[in-house]
């Protein structure tokens, strides 16, 4: 298998443009309360977090087209309504979720600097990468990236050689099922998505085309998915091992103390850079794949190019305002309708043509909208009423009542006789 320069610099994007702040938040956390149990956790934090986000970049390989492709054969319409529903989404919860945590990890505890203040800087700077999108995977790529590996790399080799009480029992009931939760978290599902699209029109402004293009894709999405599995164990693993030694409250203190503990009285700053470099690079991805979204649905138009991106950096600033807590919580019930849908539609994007027929997305995909529901109520306000419909679902305790049904479904629909 050959590697070429543009399949590592395309890598190297690929990573960044995943790699957000809740990437950097959400793993050490877990690996902390599962102590002992950090191993099983991991596994299921990389099915969620790892796996299924690369598949659909590979997906994107494959197709060689937008997101709508991704669900044009359930019906067009509802490949649109299923874009829509994830591109807003994806500028109302996560982008403005990296200005958030950005100023409160990294500008907040050094600089006199409102948040609002931050916010409009921070989105004007975004704005200037989307609208030069062409230089998009070069910058980001050759210079972004490498900055966060040096420093997460530091964090991670140091912490892991270091003395610490014995690990404490796991505080989850299961730690499988948590890790693949946990891993929702992440929006990587989404973002694979979204980001895939964006690698095959940023290639294709390079000139890269056909088959060449394919291979990059896919050997570039199986080399970040190297750097997350590396990156997400070792930061589980050195939270596991902090587990019975500190006492902290909440993600974003762990991650504190164990910057600190481990670059000494310059980690914090480190963190601050490290905190900045990943949630910017996650924004422009962000923005520039809805950008290109709305351009394709208006024509090529450059001018709907250049307003969504200006409407997503306003909103950026908007949302931003709100502190990441508040921003996580709202996300729980947007990730519990469309987190199911999105994975069952990048698992039968990677599959042969064979068993991946109209027939196939529509039964699945319906099955699991249905099977979703009772997880998507439970999340509004409605758990008493939905709580006997998820105690009859195999595996609906644990929020994952819509997987059964799906794998029934497609199985079904693959063995029914074609008809005329």
């Amino acid at each position: 298998m050959r590697f070429t320069k543009q399949t590592f610099v395309t890598a190297f994007a690929l990573f960044s443009l995943f790699f957000g702040a809740g990437n950097l938040i959400f793993p050490a956390f877990l690996g902390y309360n599962a102590g002992d149990g950090w191993f099983l956790v991991a596994v299921g934090f990389l099915l969620s977090a790892v796996v299924i986000p690369i598949l659909a970049i590979i997906g994107h390989a494959k197709l060689q087209g937008t997101m709508m492709d991704f669900a044009k054969k359930v019906s067009p319409v509802f490949a649109l309504i299923y874009c829509l529903i994830v591109y807003a989404i994806s500028i109302a919860l996560p982008s403005p979720r990296t200005a958030s945590v950005t100023y409160e990890m990294a500008i907040q505890p050094y600089f006199e600097l409102s948040s609002w203040g931050l916010s409009t800087i921070y989105f004007i700077l975004v704005l200037v990468f989307v609208l030069n999108r062409s230089k998009i995977l070069d910058i980001i790529g050759k210079f972004l990236t490498p900055g966060i590996l040096i420093i997460l790399g530091a964090i991670i080799c140091i912490g892991l050689f270091g003395e610490y009480e014995p690990m404490r029992v796991s505080t989850y009931t299961s730690n499988l099922t948590s890790g693949i939760l946990e891993g929702y978290q992440t929006f990587d599902a989404i973002g694979g998505v979204l980001v895939g699209g964006v690698l095959v029109i940023s290639l294709g402004l390079k000139g890269v085309s056909g088959k060449e293009r394919q291979g990059i894709i896919a050997k570039a999405g199986l080399l970040a998915g190297l750097g997350f599995v590396l990156m997400y164990v070792g930061l589980i693993a050195l939270g596991a091992l902090n587990s019975g030694t500190l006492v902290v409250e909440n993600r974003t203190d762990l991650l504190n103390q164990l910057s600190f503990n481990t670059l000494g009285a310059m980690g914090r700053s480190a963190l601050g850079v490290l905190v900045s470099l990943a949630c910017f690079t996650t924004a422009v991805g962000i923005v520039t794949g809805t950008a290109d979204f709305f351009k394709g649905l208006f024509n090529e138009s450059k001018l709907a190019y250049s307003s969504t991106a200006v409407i997503s950096c306003v909103l950026g600033i908007v949302m931003g305002q709100f502190d990441v807590h508040y921003i996580v919580e709202v996300a729980i019930p947007a990730l519990m309708f469309i987190y199911p849908i999105t994975i069952v539609l990048i698992l039968l994007n990677v599959l042969p043509e064979q068993y991946a027929s109209e027939r196939v997305f529509k039964a699945v995909v319906i099955t699991t909208i249905l099977f979703s529901l009772p997880d998507f109520l439970s999340t509004i306000g409605l758990a008493t009423s939905v709580q006997s419909i998820k105690d009859i679902l195999p595996l609906g305790h644990i929020t994952l009542g819509w997987l059964l049904p799906s794998i029934i479904a497609f199985v079904v629909s693959n063995l029914i006789p074609k008809t005329k």
